[in-house]
Formats: C-alpha cells, structure tokens, sequence
C-alpha cells in the first residue's frame, strides 16, 4: 500500500458519516493532509446530498442523526 493509498482511505473514512459517539471529528482527520482535508471535506458535500437525494423526505444521514439525537423523526 502506498501512501497515496493511505490517504485515499483516510478520505474515504473522515468524509462518512460516522462520527464519535462524543462528538467531534473523525478520527482519520487528524491524519490527514491540509490537502487531504479539503479533498474529504468535498466529498463529504457530494456524499450527504446523495444521501438527501435517496431519502424520501429529501434528508441526508447527518440530519438525521442529529433528530434522533434530539428525539425526533
């Protein structure tokens, strides 16, 4: 694997949904480059309006989490 590698999964990783159950940022965006953070920080737009797109009442992943967060639907 080589280090291009590495930052593509580390891309894919901080750019998904999943966050730390406390709060605060993947942990794979520490590990990236300035570069690499603004390389997942757009993939991470497209992402979540895919995720609208599919969702019947036009929500992405992290509007959701955020409602049932608060308890809500």
């Amino acid at each position: 694997m080589t280090a291009r590698d590495d930052e593509a999964e580390l891309i894919e990783e901080a750019a998904g949904a999943f966050r730390p159950p406390r709060g605060g940022t993947s942990p794979a965006w520490h590990d990236l480059s300035p570069e690499g953070r603004e390389a997942a920080y757009r993939l991470s737009i497209q992402m979540r309006a895919l995720e609208a797109a599919l969702d019947p009442q036009g929500r992405s992943g992290t509007v959701q989490a955020v409602l049932r967060r608060l308890g809500s639907s």
